[in-house]
C-alpha cells in the first residue's frame, strides 16, 4: 500500500494500459488537487459520502456513483465520511504523470 495525495492505495492490477486501485481516505480528510497529463481515471465509489471536485465543478458522491476524470483535469475528493473507492486509469497509473497543486500556506 501506498499514499499518495493523502489517500491510502491497494493496487489491484496494473499493466501498460489500465491499472485498477482501491483507495480509502478518513472522515474529514481530502486528496491533494492533482492532475494527470496523459491518464483518463474513473472514481467509482464503494463506501462513504463526501464531495468530488473536478475542474472548479462539484459534485456530492456516494456508494454506487462513478466520476469520470478526464486527462488533464485538475480533481480532489473530500470525505465527509470514511471513503473507500476504486481508481481506474488509462493509460495505467503512473507517478511521473501525476502533477500536484501548490499546497497553500
Amino acid at each position: 500500500m501506498f499514499m499518495p495525495c493523502g489517500s491510502t492505495i491497494r493496487e489491484l492490477h496494473h499493466t501498460d494500459e489500465q491499472s485498477l486501485a482501491e483507495a480509502s481516505l478518513p472522515a474529514g480528510a481530502q486528496t491533494q488537487r492533482h492532475f494527470h497529463a496523459v491518464t483518463e481515471e474513473i472514481y467509482f465509489l464503494l463506501e462513504g459520502t463526501g464531495e468530488m471536485e473536478v475542474d472548479g465543478s462539484h459534485q456530492r458522491v456516494g456508494p454506487g456513483d462513478a466520476v469520470l476524470i478526464p486527462a488533464g483535469a485538475r480533481h480532489q475528493i473530500t470525505a465527509e465520511t470514511a471513503l473507500r473507492f476504486l481508481c481506474c486509469c488509462a493509460p495505467a497509473y503512473s507517478d511521473a504523470d501525476t502533477f500536484f497543486d501548490e499546497l497553500e500556506a
